[in-house]
């Protein structure tokens, strides 16, 4: 079991945002538990990658402990050319490499993850795309953030950010003061709360 300080990145750490890591991505599918020393791989290659995780509390006997486990189970994003494809492949860590056809979906989708983990807020997976009403975040860390609304309890919403090359996404929770309705792609918008 893992430290906290012995996790990999979540990113790679010579850049400021995924969104500045150049190349064409791919959802690499890890072998079961091989996210963390696939990234490892990743990192000492010069490979830019993204394996979002989030912190779990778990016990073991009497000891409680924090660690860190992956969004996504036994998915990383990994970009660069097809050279950087073929080293990632020659890790021998991963079971499939999936191409993803709409890239600026996906480094949008991941990049709204990626603010969600940077701005501190409760994540977790979310198994498949929700059905409901689509709605964008208008402040905070999340700011252009758009996802579908879930459920609204409290004064909170939850959201649901779509990684659809996958079909799942991450659950998170905001204010609903934060949390404005788009209706389809029309533009038209109506408050939430």
């Amino acid at each position: 079991m893992l430290k906290l300080t012995d996790n990999p990145p979540m990113c790679t750490p010579d850049v400021a945002s995924l969104a500045d890591l150049a190349g064409t991505w791919w959802a690499a599918y890890t072998k079961a538990r091989f996210e963390k020393a696939f990234a490892w791989d990743l990192l000492s290659r010069g490979i830019g990658y993204f394996l979002p995780m989030r912190e779990k509390v778990g016990y073991w006997g009497n000891r409680k402990r924090r660690l860190l486990i992956p969004l996504f189970t036994s998915y990383v994003f990994f970009c660069g050319d097809p050279t950087d494809r073929y080293n990632a492949l020659a890790t021998n860590r991963l079971s499939h490499v999936i191409d993803v056809g709409n890239q600026a979906a996906l480094v949008r989708e991941l990049s709204a993850v990626e603010k969600a983990l940077a701005g501190g807020l409760v994540i977790d997976h979310y198994p498949q795309l929700a059905v409901g009403r689509w709605a964008r975040i208008i402040s905070g860390p999340l700011m252009g953030t758009e996802g579908t609304v879930i459920e609204r309890k409290d004064n909170k919403a939850r959201v649901v950010l779509a990684i659809t090359a996958l079909g799942q996404g991450a659950l998170i929770e905001v204010d609903i003061d934060v949390v404005e309705a788009v209706n389809g792609n029309s533009g038209i918008r109506e408050t939430c709360g």
